[in-house]
């Protein structure tokens, strides 16, 4: 540790500003510039979910807060401190109310944005200002305290720790692809009826003859409208065993910290990765059976029926859920995945029914009230058949994502701090 020197993030960076800020409402457009706010700055990445667009007129206005490759953003209010690094793939962007740093050749981007996600959590805590919305400002941004060794070991640091994080966002990307074709199988077998309308039409269904076999060639009329011929049209609650979560008293320390993991919407993943495999909370097996809680098998749906509203998940690994959840298991044996992306699908039906406003709650009634079509159980069976390498493919990089993740932590503070020293 010697040789690191102690310094001021301003002496390493050649500029430090922040995002625009001001109203921006008026502005979005569909397609543009893209427009990062806090919420698109995940640790280490940046997520592109519900990302804005702005024109490039106004981009040209905002030439301050525009953001190049390498940059590193840090978010100054709604989880401050997060930060990450823009990457190649947004060549050009513009962003709203981050810290920006543009980094010297004494400073590695990659290298300052794990700094800032460990060593740098407690600057970033003791020095949040405001009295409505604590916030980092761009002055506490540039009195950041460094310990830096020389550039080659930082990049060294950021090569040992990317390496990981590369494998972690490659198993995102592959997730990403792999529900995506889960997913479309789904929709062309269960909400266009492609396999039907291509035999009713006399064309070639493109799949296995003993899976088009399955599939019949003509519709009925039913008050949902046209549906394949002798299918079922049920309410959602007939096609699903419901189960009902529970929370084991909080003053009871017996009850919490074992190893059964306890769902809540917090808990749930991202659509991509579909699997929970863990949960910030955690109960006993007495905690299990003094509440109304109950164990969860691997295959489960769950749904957040209160609060957030709509979030679905697999359950990954045997766990108990609150009662803000239900649980869906398919009536017979082997349908946990038709299941699943039939629950997705309720979902954007009910979303649909209140014009894409965020639903309130979802009670049994609810789940009573949505006519849905159900196919035959043996065309449900094939479907499982068709899906399930692709599913369990998704869970196993789930947990070594899991489990690089945790390598990476471990190693981040010791590589970081000097305890840990590369050559």
């Amino acid at each position: 540790m010697s040789e690191w020197r102690e310094v001021l993030l301003e002496d390493v960076a050649s500029e430090i500003t922040v995002g625009y800020v001001g109203p921006m409402a008026s502005e979005y457009i569909n397609e543009g510039i893209p427009f990062l706010r806090s919420q698109n700055v995940d640790f280490l990445w940046i997520n592109k979910k519900d990302i804005k667009f702005i024109t490039p007129e106004f981009h040209k206005k905002l030439q301050k807060s525009a953001l190049s490759p390498g940059d590193v953003v840090i978010v100054r209010t709604g989880k401050p401190g997060t930060c990450a690094i823009i990457p190649d793939s947004l060549p050009i962007a513009n962003c709203s109310d981050l810290v920006i740093v543009r980094c010297s050749d004494e400073l590695d981007p990659r290298f300052l944005v794990y700094y800032v996600n460990s060593a740098a959590t407690h600057h970033v805590a003791s020095h949040l200002v405001g009295a409505v919305q604590q916030h980092f400002n761009v002055a506490s941004a540039r009195k950041m305290q460094l310990k830096l060794p020389e550039i080659a070991e930082q990049r060294a640091i950021a090569h040992i720790l990317g390496t990981l994080d590369d494998k972690i966002e490659l198993n995102r990307r592959m997730n990403e692809t792999l529900e995506a074709m889960a997913r479309a199988i789904f929709k062309s077998w269960f909400v266009d009826f492609d396999p039907v309308r291509a035999k009713a039409e006399g064309r070639d269904t493109g799949l296995p003859e003993e899976i088009a076999d399955l599939f019949p060639d003509s519709f009925e009329e039913t008050e949902l409208g046209e549906v394949p011929r002798g299918w079922y049209v049920k309410s959602f609650a007939e096609t699903v065993e419901v189960l009902g979560g529970g929370t084991p008293k909080t003053s009871v320390t017996e009850y919490w910290n074992g190893d059964i993991p306890w769902f809540s919407v917090a808990d749930a993943p991202n659509q991509f990765d579909v699997w929970v495999v863990d949960t910030e909370k955690k109960i006993t097996q007495l905690g299990v059976e003094k509440s109304a809680t109950r164990i969860l098998p691997i295959g489960t749906t769950i749904i957040s029926a209160r609060g957030t509203v709509g979030r679905v998940a697999l359950v990954g690994v045997p766990m108990a859920m609150n009662q803000s959840c239900y649980g869906f298991r398919g009536k017979k044996e082997n349908e946990g995945f038709f299941t699943y992306f039939s629950t997705l699908a309720l979902v954007s039906d009910l979303q649909q029914r209140s014009h894409g406003s965020v639903f309130n709650t979802i009670t049994k009634d609810t789940l009573k009230g949505v006519t849905v079509v159900l196919p035959p159980s043996h065309i449900i069976q094939s479907f499982e058949q068709r899906v399930a390498s692709i599913l369990w493919s998704i869970r196993a990089n789930v947990f070594e994502s899991r489990t690089l993740a945790e390598l990476r932590d471990t190693m981040l503070p010791k590589l970081i701090s000097g305890e840990l020293r590369i050559k």
